[in-house]
C-alpha cells in the first residue's frame, strides 16, 4: 500500500469520528460535510509519514477548517432573530445512519448554548470536554499555547455552567412531550403551565422563507399563549429523537413543516428549539412514518 492508499483508507476509518467532531463544532449537517471535504483536500497531497496518531492528527485538521467556518460565519447570521442548529433526527429509537453523531448525547439545548461561544472558546471545549483531545493537539489546532488552550475551555464551561441538564430517561421525556402536544391540542392552557418550566424558553427558527415565523420567548405564559396559535397542527405530529432526546416532527400531509426538540429536566420543559426553515428541513431528507394514533 502507498502513502497516497495508506492515507486515504485512515481518512475514511475515522471519518465518522471526524464527521461528529465537526457536527459538535459547526451543529450543521452540510457544514460538516463541507470541512470533512476540505479537510481531505488540505491532507490528500501531504506526506503522512510522520503521523504517529492517525485520529489526533486528522481530528486537529478538521477542527482547524471548522475554525475558519465558525470565523466567517458571523456575518451571514446577521439580521436573523433566532438560530436553531440542524436537528439529528430519527423515528426509531435505534438508527445505525445517526449513531456515531449521537454516541456522545448533544442536545440542541446545548447547541445553542454553543453558539454564543467564541469559535476559539467553541473549539477548546469541544475537543477537550467532549472528545478528550490533549491540551497540547487543541493548542496546535489553535496555534496558542497549551495555557491558553486550557483558558479558553475553562471559560467556556463558565459560560455553559447553567445549561439545564436534560432528564436521562427518554420516556420520561416522551410523556412530558406527549402531554404538552395534547395539551395543545385540546386548547388547555393550565395543564400547559404544568408541563411548562417558568423560565422555559421557546426559539423558533424561520430562515430567510419563513423570517415571520422567527422569535424568541421566554416564559411559560408566553410560551403557552404562543402554542396555541398552531394548535390546528398538532394532528400532524410524528415523535421522534431529535438529537437523541424526545421531540417531534410536525408533517401536514406528510410534507415536513417543523422539526422540534425539548429539553426536559425535572419533569418540565425548560426549553423547545424549533426548525421551521423550508431549505434547512428539505436538506435534513427525512423518511416521513405513517401517523400513529396517539395524538387523537
Amino acid at each position: 500500500m502507498n502513502e497516497r492508499e495508506w492515507l486515504t483508507e485512515g481518512f475514511e476509518q475515522h471519518r465518522a469520528h471526524l464527521r461528529a467532531v465537526a457536527y459538535r463544532m459547526l451543529g450543521s449537517v452540510s457544514e460538516s460535510e463541507d470541512a470533512l471535504q476540505e479537510a481531505w483536500l488540505r491532507i490528500r497531497d501531504q506526506d503522512p509519514g510522520s503521523v504517529e496518531n492517525m485520529q489526533a492528527w486528522l481530528t486537529t485538521v478538521v477542527a482547524r477548517v471548522c475554525l475558519n467556518l465558525l470565523r466567517s460565519r458571523g456575518a451571514r447570521r446577521e439580521g436573523l432573530a433566532a438560530h436553531v442548529p440542524d436537528p439529528v433526527v430519527s423515528f426509531e429509537e435505534e438508527d445505525p445512519e445517526h449513531e456515531v453523531l449521537l454516541a456522545e448525547s448533544v442536545g440542541l439545548a446545548l447547541l445553542v448554548v454553543l453558539d454564543a461561544l467564541t469559535p476559539a472558546e467553541r473549539l477548546a471545549f469541544v475537543l477537550r470536554d467532549v472528545f478528550g483531545v490533549p491540551f497540547a493537539d487543541i493548542a496546535t489546532a489553535l496555534d496558542r499555547s497549551e495555557a491558553a488552550a486550557q483558558q479558553l475551555a475553562s471559560r467556556a464551561r463558565r459560560r455553559l455552567r447553567n445549561t439545564p441538564e436534560p432528564d436521562r430517561d427518554l420516556a420520561r421525556q416522551r410523556r412530558v412531550v406527549d402531554a404538552f402536544f395534547a395539551a395543545s391540542r385540546d386548547g388547555d392552557f393550565d395543564a400547559l403551565l404544568k408541563v411548562l418550566d417558568p423560565d422555559v424558553e421557546l426559539r423558533i427558527d424561520g430562515g430567510v422563507l419563513r423570517a415571520d415565523a422567527s422569535l424568541m420567548l421566554h416564559g411559560a405564559d408566553a410560551v403557552a399563549a404562543h402554542t396555541a396559535t398552531y394548535s390546528k397542527l398538532y394532528p400532524f405530529v410524528r415523535p421522534a429523537l431529535v438529537n437523541g432526546a424526545a421531540g417531534a416532527v410536525v408533517a401536514p400531509s406528510g410534507h415536513v413543516f417543523s422539526v422540534m426538540a425539548f429539553t426536559v429536566t425535572n419533569g418540565t420543559i425548560v426549553q423547545i428549539d424549533a426548525l421551521l426553515d423550508p431549505e434547512r428541513l428539505e436538506q435534513l431528507d427525512l423518511s416521513i412514518p405513517p401517523i400513529a394514533d396517539n395524538h387523537s
